[in-house]
């Protein structure tokens, strides 16, 4: 190796049969995809907000397409929006979160044991209250002494904190499996409801 070539640095064939195997990759995922798919896969996985014209680049899409996609989002309620000195960014919406998440629940268990699940969450968040004397883990954060934030007490408001969260994604779940049994949800009503296919447009 001539002496003057940095020391690390991938060789050039390497290098090129990474980049010719990465650009493989695109192409074929472009060539099988609608820009729609793209732009929704994108922002699915986008928690931090950002532009469109980021996303766009992400999506191999353009900054026109990406933003009527995006709108589609946002309206669908996908997407979250925000502004950053006249400049429009988006993110995956906490909703969409909460929905997909509940909807992995579902797979997992069925309504009767997420039912369950419900009862216990709430008779223990009960039991947390009627122990401390307050309504929720914030108002038992600001009763919580500095040495207790490590000790036992800490670890019941961390627990608090996560079956409160848990209890909402069962409660969401029930509610989608509530709804897909009343077909409000897979467009099987047959009354004059116009219930029909929820999923986005692709």
């Amino acid at each position: 190796m001539p002496e003057d070539e940095p020391r690390g640095r991938p060789q050039e064939s390497g290098g090129a049969d990474t980049r010719d195997v990465n650009e493989a990759v695109e192409a074929e995922w472009v060539d099988e995809t609608t820009p729609f798919e793209r732009v929704y896969e994108v922002v699915r996985r986008t928690y931090e907000a950002e532009s469109a014209d980021e996303l766009a680049d992400r999506a191999r899409v353009s900054p026109t397409t990406a933003r009527k996609h995006l709108r589609t989002l946002t309206d669908a309620g996908e997407v979250t929006t925000t502004e950053d000195g006249g400049t429009t960014l988006y993110r995956r919406s906490e909703t969409a979160i909460v929905t997909e998440h509940a909807q992995t629940l579902l797979q997992e268990r069925s309504p009767e044991a997420i039912s369950t699940g419900i009862a216990e969450m709430k008779a223990t968040i009960r039991g947390w209250r009627e122990e401390y004397g307050v309504d929720s883990p914030e108002e038992f954060a600001r009763e919580l002494a500095v040495a207790d934030a490590d000790g036992e007490h800490g670890s019941v408001l961390t627990e608090w904190q996560t079956t409160r969260r848990n209890l909402a994604l069962a409660q969401a779940a029930l509610a989608i499996a509530d709804a897909q049994r009343d077909g409000h949800l897979t467009g099987t009503d047959d009354g004059d409801g116009g219930h029909g296919d929820s999923s986005l447009p692709v």
